[in-house]
């Protein structure tokens, strides 16, 4: 149980459920919600996660890319805890209880009355698992193209935001852009720090990640823009949206982030990156908590204002 608990790789699991709590309280702040949706909105994806690191650790086991040079923990094939056909296994099991996960998340959502929006939803779901799956696994495998970041924004970002605030409202509400990117920038951060990491075991091996492609200096440039732009994006939703004082709590998670930013400026051992991964992970995880909270703001002023 150990080594298939680290396999599943705690460390990201809350950054994955950020967008599902951001779109689920802004839902919230409206007068929408229910339990069922956000419930198994939360276990799609964190079935989803599991998926991706169970595929990502099956991939680049069998490709060789995970060998002595790389520079971050070992990982279940390259260590022999877990067997190639044992995580094979894991991998399909996976895949069905997820694909379950989204069938009872689209049917609480929509019911029999929504057809159409089921139909949708149901593809986009089995896109998200062979998407899961395909970021390292076989020849054609878009990780090793340097398309893992266009996979992580649009998944863990804009989808888990949006997919889950329009599980609720059945409409789309455009202003939830600026957090569903802001989540999604920080998200591919997360990926962006591994690959840094990872830069020269993935070189040697062909892995053309963006890090490959555009170079150590530029991969910091990058993830600066990534960071700051989120934070950035947070603020300009808060504004339109009119929080008050008290309400810009979420800036709090600020702190961590820039203390992050200052850790990767001044880094120059890729290995020293490792910790960052987790920082950055539950930096973003907290605010979205944070802000989730301050959402809520809107319910009790509600609350307030009818009594």
């Amino acid at each position: 149980m150990k080594h298939w608990i680290e396999a599943a790789r705690v460390r990201t699991l809350p950054l994955s459920v950020s967008g599902i709590i951001v779109g689920s309280f802004y839902a919230m702040s409206q007068a929408m919600f229910n339990w069922k949706i956000v419930i198994f909105s939360l276990l799609t994806t964190l079935g989803l996660q599991i998926l991706s690191n169970f595929a990502n650790d099956y991939g680049d086991g069998v490709k060789g890319t995970d060998n002595e040079d790389r520079v971050g923990p070992k990982r279940a094939l390259q260590s022999g805890t877990i067997s190639p056909q044992q995580m094979k296994t894991a991998i399909k099991i996976t895949s069905l209880i997820t694909l379950i996960f989204a069938l009872l998340l689209i049917y609480f959502s929509f019911k029999e009355s929504y057809l159409w929006y089921s139909l949708f939803f149901l593809v986009l779901g089995i896109l998200a698992i062979a998407s899961a799956i395909r970021y390292t696994v076989g020849n054609q495998a878009y990780g090793y193209k340097g398309y893992g970041d266009i996979f992580v924004f649009i998944f863990f970002g804009l989808v888990s935001t949006f997919g889950v605030y329009f599980m609720f409202s059945k409409e789309i509400d455009w202003l939830l852009l600026l957090p569903a990117t802001a989540i999604g920038f920080l998200s591919v951060g997360v990926l962006n720090l591994n690959n840094m990491r990872d830069e020269e075991s993935d070189r040697k091996v062909g892995k053309n990640t963006v890090v490959v492609k555009i170079g150590s200096a530029n991969a910091k440039k990058y993830h600066f823009f990534l960071v700051i732009s989120a934070m950035l994006l947070i603020l300009i939703f808060a504004f339109l949206n009119e929080f008050h004082f008290d309400q810009y709590i979420f800036v709090v998670a600020y702190f961590p982030l820039v203390g992050h930013l200052l850790t990767v400026y001044r880094n120059k051992e890729p290995k020293n990156l490792d910790p960052e991964l987790k920082k950055l992970a539950i930096s973003t995880f907290l605010l979205s908590v944070l802000l989730a909270l301050a959402l809520i703001y809107f319910i009790s002023d509600m609350i307030v204002n009818y009594v």
